[in-house]
């Protein structure tokens, strides 16, 4: 049977390439440490908690056994290249937030890296139709230098907020900066209001 596939708006939008972008064949690799530990995915654990009525861990085989979906979305990076026509595979992060079931005062959802990383999004950004937790990048396991075990992919935001290697989800009531965040970059980050800094 055919997995379902999602085309983002990002690939369909008249003003498909974001102000201040170029295109490139292919996106690049940016981490936070300069190296990026092996990590052991026996002992590997996905957590979801904070406002939900039911948090939940849950081993990498777990996740894979989960509903998927294919996604075809491009890539906007804030360094202001962007890729067309990523196609990424894995939960749906609506599959997460159905298991989880997510409190009214939920807004703000922010994410844990297994190397130290951390970013914040709008909970509406989280449960767009085109956001996922993936695993597969053009039809393969996800490489390491793009996440390895389980990246999240919000394709309608910048790409430092496409979180590598997550291994935690906190539902908020209120927002938090993350790591590049509080270092200056916007709370949000939409391509197209050019919402790279603080005050953009």
């Amino acid at each position: 049977m055919a997995k379902r596939r999602v085309v983002s708006p990002t690939v369909k939008r008249k003003d498909r390439l974001p102000p201040g972008q170029h295109w490139i064949q292919y996106p690049l690799v940016y981490d936070i440490v300069e190296r990026v530990p092996d990590f052991d995915i026996e002992k590997y654990r996905f957590k979801v908690w904070g406002e939900v009525e039911n948090p939940i861990e849950l081993t990498y085989e777990e996740i894979l056994k989960l509903p998927s979906v294919e996604v075809l979305a491009d890539f906007h990076c804030v360094t202001r290249w962007s890729v067309k026509e990523i196609l990424w595979e894995g939960v749906p992060t609506s599959e997460i937030v159905k298991i989880v079931r997510p409190k009214p005062e939920a807004k703000y959802v922010f994410v844990y890296c297994l190397e130290g990383y951390t970013t914040n999004l709008p909970y509406e950004y989280f449960v767009k139709e085109d956001s996922l937790l993936a695993y597969k990048m053009f039809g393969e396991p996800l490489p390491k230098e793009h996440g390895f075990p389980l990246r999240l992919v919000v394709p309608q935001l910048y790409a430092w907020k496409s979180a590598k290697y997550v291994w935690g989800i906190e539902f908020r009531k209120e927002d938090r900066p993350g790591y590049w965040e509080e270092r200056g970059y916007h709370m949000v980050g939409d391509p197209w209001k050019e919402q790279r800094y603080w005050g953009d």
